[in-house]
């Protein structure tokens, strides 16, 4: 038996680190507000009235551009590039920080620079990557505020694919940093990296119900994508096609943008793993404090070039490593491959006996030969039939190869940036794409403020309650997702497939809404569009309601949105926009296993919405009535529905009410008068939680006491106009 105690934490480390003994500690299962504040203006070193836009269009592109040329080739002692370019490594960073994004719920991607952050800056995915970062910091010193790291990380991999010979589609700027983690997002149910366990899938192999869980998209916690060596490190090249299908379907990819970005991706640099994995350290989030945030130390012979370890697979796919060309397909097609291992132990693939013209020379020693490899996902391009097909296709066709290489791999880097008016520089191409959510441009003049007051008179003279004007114009906006910049009013999609059979439209009967403002809007001759008056009909529902109450209000409205067409909608993708829960509008369509008090959260998150916004927001369509369904009263906790009043919060934390749950589950609820038992209301959980969350009560109490009404009218207001306007990206660039 050892004499050896126990090591103790430092006292000061108990004072210092929060989550040790912090709410999250004591409470796991309390409702957090973080992600509703992790945005705040004050953390940005630039201040709350640096535009991102203005800075950059102090920038010479075509500097910055040669720059990062210069540097592709501009070997470092410290960490050397592979065969004196660093192009690969750089296509390896803009791809792993882009590649993050999932077509589900929108978030990860390259649009904030997250990859500087944990957990993804220490990823076993993404290994080394420190070093490319810091390879960058010259460029970024010189051009400071002018450009963002978001920006550069996959500006970077773009370059390094010109300087090699191939011809990208463009390049769109734009990203504007974060400053700290996006602790919001889900990676997965994992506690260890790399776990085998299948944690996140539900179903099995054997029977082909094996399913990713949503909102997931990589195979194992720690991956951008799929496991190299095949699924949980098993050799099965078959097996590999179906993660590898699925994980960039949830991408958005179809099959032939997979094979493009699998082919066209490979054609560059090599895999790195020519020593023990164990010779290995912890990545940068926890290096040592005299490290400087690098990780990954390596105690190998030099620890670098010719022994550099990361994967842990060890060599080129083709022998043409730094040069766009057809080699990647030629080597795959030309050769028998057998399984062997690398020599840090993971599974590989080699030729048998290959022919002269597919070795690869060494990346750092002059005179040194070695044979091509290829992953196991590598050779899912054999073994999927689908794969092999477009893979020939490819090979016998380099131009469609590289035509299509460029648009998707164009679409990997901006796909979470959302429409393309958000783009910036002179390299963003004048083609759009149907999954940039094209809206058509605004022609002519826009109505003018008379012409704005005659159709908001017709408007409220033509029969629409408040409850059917807010509840429609909600439900056009209310898809907008700040994670992607998709969905939103703009483009008045919502009378278009998909989203005109969504469940929670044809509950709340807004086609018969939409006829009725386009009927107005065609009699009235004037220039402004359905996806317009559809706004400008919640306007109206709220100021009628508001005056209904005794408050004369006008809320703000700027016209200029425009319709979409059926054509320009992608119907596959934006099914992935369908509001499944709105607490705004009392609507869970079925339970998915998260409290629904969390759920209405994250639709705030996605809204951009501050605490007090959401609160006001819920609580003033509560009074206006304005839940999807005629027959759905949960949370409408007054007397004089469709009026704009502060009762949502007046009665909720009414003392006079016991709130008991109806039924064995604890969704809905009853109120009971106190005194006499009558049951005074029904209500969910998305509605108590804001009398029985601490922080949510501070906002109700404020909401629901004298005065309180104005305060929460301005609030509504606030938070109404900012989601009416979170896609008009021409009004907050």
């Amino acid at each position: 038996m050892s004499d050896q105690q126990p090591a103790r934490r430092p006292e000061w480390a108990a004072r210092t680190t929060p989550s040790l003994q912090g709410n999250e500690h004591w409470w796991p299962d309390q409702l957090s507000l973080n992600v509703l504040h992790q945005k705040h203006p004050g953390s940005s070193p630039f201040g709350e009235d640096f535009r991102y836009a203005q800075a950059f269009a102090q920038i010479d592109v075509d500097e910055l551009s040669a720059d990062v040329d210069a540097l592709m080739t501009d070997s470092k002692e410290w960490w050397p590039a592979d065969w004196g370019h660093y192009g690969p490594f750089f296509i390896r960073m803009s791809w792993h920080a882009a590649g993050t994004y999932r077509a589900v719920d929108g978030r990860g991607g390259g649009g904030t620079g997250a990859q500087r952050f944990a957990p993804l800056n220490s990823w076993p995915d993404n290994g080394n990557l420190d070093k490319a970062r810091r390879l960058l910091w010259p460029i970024k010193q010189k051009y400071g505020e002018k450009i963002s790291w978001a920006d550069l990380l996959v500006f970077a991999g773009n370059r390094a694919l010109e300087t090699m010979g191939f011809k990208t589609f463009g390049f769109g700027f734009g990203r504007s940093d974060i400053w700290a983690p996006e602790d919001d997002i889900y990676w997965g149910p994992e506690n260890e990296w790399l776990s085998t366990n299948d944690d996140r899938y539900t179903g099995t192999w054997e029977d082909g119900s094996r399913v990713l869980d949503n909102p997931l998209a990589a195979v194992q916690m720690g991956l951008i994508y799929v496991n190299p060596e095949g699924p949980n490190g098993v050799p099965d090249a078959l097996k590999s096609a179906q993660d590898i299908r699925e994980t960039f379907g949830r991408m958005g990819m179809n099959d032939r943008e997979t094979v493009a970005l699998t082919v066209g991706g490979h054609t560059f640099g090599k895999m790195h793993g020519n020593g023990p994995k164990e010779a290995v350290s912890g990545a940068p989030e926890e290096a040592k404090i005299h490290e400087m945030g690098i990780g990954w130390a390596n105690t190998h012979e030099t620890g670098l070039g010719e022994y550099t370890i990361t994967s842990g697979l060890e060599g080129a796919w083709t022998p043409t490593p730094t040069t766009w060309d057809n080699s990647y397909l030629d080597t795959l097609f030309n050769n028998k491959w057998e399984l062997t291992e690398s020599p840090a132990g993971a599974k590989q693939w080699e030729p048998v006996d290959p022919d002269e013209r597919f070795m690869v020379p060494d990346a750092h020693v002059e005179g040194r030969m070695n044979k091509p490899v290829m992953s196991t996902a590598d050779m899912a391009m054999l073994a999927d039939p689908d794969y092999l097909e477009i893979a020939k296709e490819y090979f016998d066709n380099p131009d469609v190869l590289a035509d299509e290489f460029a648009r998707a791999w164009y679409k990997l880097l901006h796909r979470d940036m959302g429409p393309s008016s958000r783009y910036l520089g002179p390299q963003v191409p004048s083609e759009e794409m149907i999954w940039q959510d094209p809206v058509p441009a605004h022609e002519g003049p826009l109505v003018d403020e008379d012409q704005v007051a005659t159709l908001k008179r017709q408007i409220a003279e033509s029969g629409l309650t408040a409850k059917q004007l807010v509840g429609t114009a909600w439900a056009s906006a209310c898809t907008y997702r700040q994670t992607d910049h998709r969905g939103g009013a703009n483009g008045a999609r919502i009378r278009l497939e998909p989203q005109a059979s969504w469940d929670v439209n044809l509950r709340s009967g807004v086609s018969a809404v939409i006829d009725q403002l386009e009927q107005i809007k065609d009699a009235s001759g004037f220039n402004v569009s359905l996806a317009d008056m559809i706004v400008l009909g919640g306007s109206v529902g709220i100021e009628m309601a508001a005056s209904a109450a005794g408050h004369d209000v006008t809320v703000p409205f700027t016209p200029g949105r425009t319709d979409a067409t059926q054509e320009m909608t992608e119907v596959d993708t934006f099914a992935w926009l369908e509001p499944r829960h709105d607490a705004f509008r009392n609507y869970l369509q079925k339970d998915v296993g998260i409290p629904t008090e969390h759920l209405m959260v994250d639709r705030a998150f996605m809204l951009n919405l501050t605490a007090p916004e959401m609160a006001a927001l819920v609580g003033g369509m509560r009074a206006i009535g304005a839940n999807a369904g005629d027959d759905n009263t949960d949370g409408i906790l007054t007397d004089r529905p469709g009026q704009l009043t502060n009762d949502f919060f007046v009665n909720l934390i009414d003392m006079g009410t016991v709130w008991e749950p109806i039924g064995e589950g604890e969704e809905r609820f009853e109120g009971k008068d106190r005194a006499t038992g009558e049951t005074r209301w029904t209500a969910t959980r998305v509605d108590l939680v804001y009398g029985s969350n601490s922080q949510l009560r501070a906002i109700a109490e404020e909401f629901g006491a004298n005065g309180g009404e104005q305060l929460m009218l301005d609030k509504f207001i606030q938070g109404w106009v900012k989601v009416m306007q979170a896609d008009r990206f021409d009004l907050h660039r």
